[in-house]
């Protein structure tokens, strides 16, 4: 079940990711022509206002259509009517004249060229005819991207990452509204089956000392890790009572020896959780980017996961409790906008990149430079993607 949880958390953070580039593009009049929650092939689709919102077979995240994200070339036509070519060779002249309208840039000539390929498509038409006729038209909208002034389009783009990020700064001030900030010595929950259980404590007993030695907030978590796995015993005040409880041995848990719980916040208000969760994502930028520098000195591979690793840190969470599970679903979703904006084809930073040069040039990249650069970034985030799946698969075998 945990897993199930931790995959929907994932998918979901996919799914408002492009849902901010789907309403974005609406606000400034870029109609996208698809909106899917999933991957197609369909399940379900239905059709409102020129816009296919449909659930797709694949259950992971969401999928949006934005038409013209590049000038239409020649090669493309190529692309979208082999197969009709291949059973209509009577296409062929409305098909070049077709290539050399994309060529020149000349749209009156290539709309006429559309209309003569449909007429001469018959009906039923080929297979793919449909399709690509529409691909094309798509491509030399009004609405297609690549016509659209540089802020729209960098708007459109922007809007994913922005969207995870607002979403990673809303679950941290309500975690720190709900959590408190600075600890107290009381105990917030216990996490089950781990030491803390065992020996009987329970949320709401405030802790006193640990092995006869008086304790105040900060002093909990380094008196249990410095056990180095150490028998410890809590003297904790329960209504009236004091109790003694124990003696346990701390496990490692994340990387240090606790006894699993976690203590209770202080109260914050709206305006502090706010400020502490703008702190807390400054923090975790600021990681992430030296992250990002140590990979490019050939250090820091063992900080790179694949969504293999991604899911398994949800579904750890997941069985820790709500408020741990939303903790790592906002990291997560402030990774995922950090990543996506590296200037690298074909992430969104690499796209509000290009569209700059393209607004500081006044004409647009050529489609070569565009595939070129595009092979280059998924070379990278392949390489990533490889070394992160490497890390999961070691850390799944206790390497």
């Amino acid at each position: 079940m945990n897993v199930f949880v931790a995959i929907l958390g994932l998918a979901f953070l996919i799914l408002i990711h492009e849902a901010g580039h789907f309403f974005a593009a609406i606000a400034v009049g870029m109609r996208p022509r698809r909106f899917y929650i999933g991957f197609p092939p369909a399940v379900v689709k239905t059709v409102r206002n020129g816009i296919e919102y449909g659930i797709g077979a694949v259950p992971l995240g969401g999928y949006v259509k934005i038409p013209g994200m590049h000038r239409p070339a020649p090669a493309d036509a190529d692309v979208q009517f082999g197969r009709a070519l291949h059973e209509r060779p009577e296409l062929a002249g409305p098909l070049q004249r077709l290539k050399r309208a994309l060529a020149a840039g000349d749209d009156p000539a290539a709309d006429a060229a559309l209309e003569e390929l449909m007429r001469l498509g018959g009906d039923p038409p080929p297979a793919g005819l449909s399709h690509g006729i529409q691909e094309i038209l798509d491509g030399i909208s009004p609405q297609a991207y690549w016509r659209q002034d540089t802020w729209r389009r960098v708007f459109v783009i922007l809007a994913g990452p922005a969207t995870n990020f607002v979403l990673a700064v809303a679950l941290f001030t309500v975690l720190f509204l709900v959590g408190g900030g600075k600890a107290t010595t009381t105990v917030g929950s216990v996490l089950a089956g781990k030491p803390a259980a065992a020996i009987g404590l329970h949320p709401g007993d405030q802790i006193v000392t640990i092995n006869r030695q008086a304790v105040g907030p900060t002093d909990i978590s380094a008196a249990i890790s410095g056990s180095k796995g150490k028998s410890v015993t809590l003297t904790v005040v329960r209504g009236t009572r004091y109790l003694t409880l124990g003696p346990a041995r701390p496990q490692v848990i994340d990387g240090a020896y606790r006894l699993g719980f976690v203590l209770r916040g202080q109260e914050l208000g709206f305006g502090a959780s706010a400020w502490q969760s703008l702190k807390l994502t400054g923090v975790v930028t600021r990681e992430i980017g030296k992250s990002l520098g140590r990979l490019a000195h050939g250090e820091g591979r063992k900080d790179i996961s694949s969504p293999v690793g991604i899911t398994r840190t949800l579904d750890r969470s997941a069985g820790q409790g709500l408020q741990e599970y939303l903790w790592v679903l906002g990291l997560i979703s402030l990774s995922l906008a950090l990543m996506n904006m590296l200037p690298l084809l074909p992430l969104d930073g690499g796209h509000i990149a290009f569209s700059i040069v393209e607004g500081v040039r006044g004409r647009a990249v050529a489609r070569e430079v565009y595939e070129r650069v595009s092979v280059i970034g998924i070379a990278l985030v392949l390489f990533l993607f490889v070394v992160g799946i490497s890390n999961d698969v070691g850390r799944l075998g206790g390497g």
